[in-house]
């Protein structure tokens, strides 16, 4: 099969995908380029279509039933990128069972997070520092959103992620976790250098802009604080999870 005419009324249907709205309705999302195909491929994500320049075919054989070839201008039609990627395909997202929570060991929590780049790349370190688990509590950007399927670099779906609203969900499964609030230096904080983690934990990150809620600090058994140079405020909430990581889970 080929698309040749950005007006296909399929090609109209997958480029809403590009907003949450549709993915929301529909269950499904884009992936571009072929790094995030094969590695939604190989964990398993239900692959609907691949839409492929006719010439780059050849590298997406291990979907060959689902290929449909398209000119560059339909591709472009699809993508979020000023440079497209030589395919765009579609993906069911996937779906945890919340029971996982009841045998995690190791957990972040991220409240409230904004940037679709820094939830991505949180993703991709998360699975480098072997989390059991990532929690997005309140309201957090999509995601599925492409630019947080990028920034995660097919690491998407190497851990479980779950999207809480409701705080009686966190008591249900955090309440004998060392509950660690993420803060800037106060009295009663512990500078990460001489904090010790228990063996579960969960840490709990708030957005650059506002921190954690007063009800997450409430919530938190441990606060910690990033020991640094006087003269810089705060650092990037992707570094700050990657630094807090590395310390708590794999020292």
């Amino acid at each position: 099969m080929e698309i040749t005419s950005v007006n296909n009324e399929t090609i109209k249907e997958i480029a809403k995908l590009q907003q949450k709205k549709y993915r929301d309705e529909t269950n499904l999302f884009l992936l571009e380029g072929l790094k995030a195909i094969e590695e939604a491929y190989k964990a398993d994500i239900e692959i609907k279509q691949v839409f492929v320049l006719k010439e780059k075919a050849f590298r997406y054989d291990f979907l060959e039933n689902k290929i449909v070839y398209v000119t560059d201008s339909v591709l472009r039609k699809l993508v979020t990128t000023d440079t497209p990627p030589d395919a765009v395909a579609v993906g069911v997202q996937k779906q945890y069972d919340e029971s996982i929570l009841e045998t995690t060991k190791r957990v972040a929590l991220f409240e409230n997070i904004k940037d679709l780049g820094n939830l991505g790349t949180i993703l991709r370190t998360a699975t480098a520092f072997a989390l059991d688990a990532i929690i997005l509590y309140g309201n957090t950007v999509d995601l599925y959103n492409p630019k947080c399927v990028r920034a995660s670099v097919g690491n998407l779906w190497k851990i479980p992620v779950f999207q809480i609203k409701d705080f009686s969900v966190l008591q249900k499964y955090f309440n004998d976790f060392t509950r660690i609030a993420t803060l800037p230096k106060s009295q009663d904080s512990t500078f990460l250098k001489d904090f010790k983690p228990q063996e579960k934990t969960i840490v709990m990150f708030g957005a650059e802009s506002d921190g954690l809620s007063q009800e997450l600090i409430n919530f938190s058994n441990a606060k910690v604080t990033i020991e640094m140079n006087s003269n810089v405020e705060s650092l990037n909430l992707s570094m700050s999870a990657g630094i807090i990581f590395y310390k708590l889970f794999l020292l």
